[in-house]
């Protein structure tokens, strides 16, 4: 079966300041062999990409490290504000965190969301962590700058109905849900300990079957999160970073999904490869598509993992679906799951 290049919208790639976890080369390795020719990269980084000369530093960087298409958000800073503009320009989108994070971005209280809201163009997504009432604010600064409002790794039950209410009503409102916010659950959580502890937490049976029913309507794409830390990080006895990798594990877990019949393979397409692009703008990739075979049982994963951190929280897992092959602009960059020329 022939899919085009999936696309993640969301993913950290810890470059610059975090590459002892992960780096472009080490990220862009593990989207290939993950069936994903294009992501969207996160700027909480060290420096974050808060000002023109950070990104385009490290957007140079990526375009060079990278084995696939890697772009960059603009973060959003309260002091940094006027460089909004000019970042406009240049980045597919702006990433504002409006809720507790790990890293150094943390936008808090109306007096600097607004003029974020008031400078950034409408042609471009603004992208939210936001939890709970926070996505409530975020919505209503929607409507009343008539900016397009993209809310992330939606986690919960009251999130996900609300957002679809937003829609509803015609705001300009879309939102990803994460893979680990659809198969694990707050028992998961506990199972895996450090392993399991991501941000937005875990949440309940109740909060993962809203996700699913919302699946098919309200929910635009699925993005991974992918966030790696390595084992030491994970396992300090003094508390551990949150989040876990997702790149290699999205597509299997969705194309078992599929073989399920939780969603269609044409849903499946839409989530991952159609919607991303036109939410975000991105350009198209001549010659470039991927082969599963939807039948294929396994359990994940069948090889050494090549995100930098060799873990993930679905190790062991019963999959079916596998990716075969990835062509890039008419180059055959990964065979049976393994990325070519890579060493």
């Amino acid at each position: 079966m022939i899919f085009p290049g999936m696309v993640d919208v969301h993913v950290h790639l810890r470059t610059p300041g975090g590459e002892h976890k992960e780096d472009f080369r080490t990220g862009s390795a593990a989207a290939l062999a993950g069936g994903f020719t294009m992501l969207l990269a996160m700027p909480n980084t060290q420096p974050p990409l808060v000002t023109l000369e950070s990104w385009q530093s490290a957007q140079t960087r990526a375009q060079s490290e990278s084995l696939c298409d890697v772009f960059l958000y603009a973060g959003a800073s309260a002091n940094h504000i006027d460089q909004l503009p000019v970042l406009a320009q240049h980045a597919p989108a702006l990433k504002i965190y409006m809720d507790q994070t790990y890293g150094p971005l943390y936008v808090r209280g109306l007096a600097n969301l607004m003029p974020i809201f008031s400078v950034w163009p409408t042609a471009k997504p603004i992208c939210v962590h936001a939890e709970g009432e926070s996505v409530a604010l975020a919505i209503g600064l929607a409507a009343m700058y008539k900016k397009h409002v993209h809310i992330c790794h939606v986690s919960r039950k009251s999130e996900i109905e609300l957002i679809a209410q937003a829609k509803a009503s015609g705001l300009p409102v879309t939102c990803e849900v994460t893979p680990h916010h659809l198969f694990l659950t707050d028992t998961d959580a506990a199972r895996l300990g450090p392993y399991g502890d991501v941000r937005p937490t875990l949440g309940s049976v109740e909060d993962q079957e809203a996700l699913w029913q919302h699946l098919n309507s309200t929910i635009d794409c699925i993005a991974s999160d992918h966030a790696p830390h390595t084992r030491e990080e994970k396992e300090q006895p003094e508390g551990n970073p949150p989040g876990v990798p997702g790149l290699e594990s999205t597509l299997p877990l969705m194309l078992t999904a599929a073989a399920q019949s939780r969603l269609t393979t044409t849903r499946l397409i839409e989530l991952l490869s159609t919607n991303p692009r036109q939410i975000f703008n991105l350009p198209e990739q001549a010659d470039t598509f991927i082969e599963v075979d939807p039948l294929a049982k396994y359990t994940f994963p069948e090889h050494p993992l090549y995100t930098k951190c060799a873990w993930s929280p679905f190790s062991g897992m019963p999959m079916i679906g596998r990716l075969q092959r990835v062509v890039l602009r008419g180059r055959e960059v990964v065979r049976d799951g393994i990325v070519l020329n890579y060493h």
